[in-house]
This record gives structure tokens, C-alpha cells and sequence, in this order.
């Protein structure tokens, strides 16, 4: 590994020590959010620009370095900017953050993984090639899936940068919406648990099944065509 990239890597687990050590986490909770709510715009108010402009910035660096507290951000989000605002803040951060952790994730840790499983994984690259907006899009849709974990894997595929980016600003918006509106009526959340409903979470389900439905299309076509010309 050439030292540009060391560096990078001691960077990155600097800030997330730091983020421990000093458990800057606690800023990042429910319970803080409502404590500091009024103070927050207040300072909103005086200072409108800044405010979005110090939110932003924070949601795209706990996103890059996929630090806890998505979750409460969105919520500040609709909290401090009401939900029409809040999910376009909230969106546009999550995925800079995201892109910017798939491309770390693509240049520190990608040659390493070809290196050593580069055949085993040529089979999933040429299909991600094809058809990785879709299998994106479902992943994003459907958050079981762990958001940073989704970043990174796809970093160290040969998904494009640029379908990655897109799936990525849409798949987000519905799970986005959901807890930048219930930020927007705050005083009612005791618990970001309290969001993710079964009936939410299959409303995503369903959405992420109709993601995949030109991915199995492609799938049976390509099989018939491969049969006639058998």
C-alpha cells in the first residue's frame, strides 16, 4: 500500500478514535436532539444559511466515515426544517457521504480484494455492470441491509461511480421521507424504533421487489434467447 494511501487510512481511524474517545456520540441522540431543539432554531432562525449549510456538512461526514446517528439526523432534519426541506438536505448529505465512502472504500481496499478473490468475483462485477442500479436500488430500498456496509462492499466492486451515485439519491428518499417527516413532529418520537413499523418496513420490501422485477426479466430473456440458440 503506497503512503498516499496509508495516510488516508490513518485519517480515517484518527477521526473515528477521536469520535469514541471523546464520545461525541452522545450529541448524536434522540434525547439530546429534544433537549437542544429550541436552541436549534432558534440558531436556525438568526442564522439560516449556516444552519444548513453545519447540518449538511455534519450528515456527510457521519456518513462517509459511517459513524451512529443517521437515524437522529434525519429526524433533526425535519426537526429544524420541516419535511419538504429536511428530505432534500437530508438526501443530498447521505449520499455525498455514501459516494464519498464507496470511493474511499474503492481506493484503498479494491486492489487488495482483486488480488485475492478476483476470479471468484468476476461473475458478481459482470453482472453488477448490467444490471447493478437495480440490485442497488433493492438494497437501498429494503433497510435491512446496513447502509455503510452496503458503501463499502460496492466500493470494492466494478460498480460505476455514477450508478452507484443515482441509485443511491433515489433508493434513499422513501426511508428518508419517512423519518424526516416524524422529525417534523418530534415531541411524539420517544424512539427511532418507534419509525421503522413493520407495515413501513414492508411497504420498503414490496418497493424493493419491484426494483428487482427488470433484473428477473432480463434473467428469463436471456435464458429463452440462450435456448433457441441451443
Amino acid at each position: 500500500m503506497n503512503p498516499k494511501k496509508i495516510a488516508l487510512l490513518a485519517l480515517a481511524a484518527l477521526a473515528l478514535v477521536l469520535f469514541f474517545v471523546f464520545d461525541l456520540g452522545r450529541f448524536l441522540t434522540l434525547t439530546a436532539l429534544k433537549a437542544n431543539h429550541q436552541a436549534l432554531l432558534a440558531f436556525h432562525a438568526a442564522h439560516r444559511l449556516l444552519t444548513v449549510a453545519g447540518f449538511m456538512t455534519l450528515y456527510i461526514v457521519q456518513t462517509a466515515l459511517s459513524l451512529p446517528g443517521a437515524a437522529v439526523l434525519s429526524l433533526a432534519a425535519g426537526a429544524l426544517f420541516g419535511t419538504l426541506r429536511g428530505t432534500v438536505y437530508a438526501n443530498i448529505s447521505a449520499t455525498i457521504g455514501a459516494t464519498l465512502a464507496f470511493v474511499v472504500s474503492r481506493y484503498l481496499l479494491r486492489d487488495l480484494v482483486l488480488d485475492r478473490f478476483g476470479p471468484r468475483l468476476e461473475t458478481i462485477n459482470r453482472e453488477l455492470e448490467t444490471r447493478g442500479f437495480n440490485y442497488l436500488l433493492f438494497l437501498r430500498l429494503v433497510p435491512v441491509f446496513p447502509f455503510f456496509l452496503i458503501n463499502l462492499a460496492a466500493g470494492l466492486t466494478r460498480l460505476p461511480l455514477r450508478t452507484f451515485f443515482v441509485a443511491t439519491l433515489l433508493g434513499i428518499i422513501p426511508g428518508g421521507l419517512v423519518y424526516v417527516n416524524a422529525g417534523a413532529s418530534l415531541a411524539t418520537i420517544n424512539s427511532p424504533a418507534e419509525i421503522a413499523s413493520p407495515r413501513v418496513l414492508a411497504s420498503f420490501a414490496l418497493l424493493g421487489l419491484f426494483a428487482l422485477v427488470p433484473v428477473v426479466y432480463g434473467k428469463i430473456k436471456t435464458r429463452r434467447e440462450h435456448g433457441k440458440l441451443l
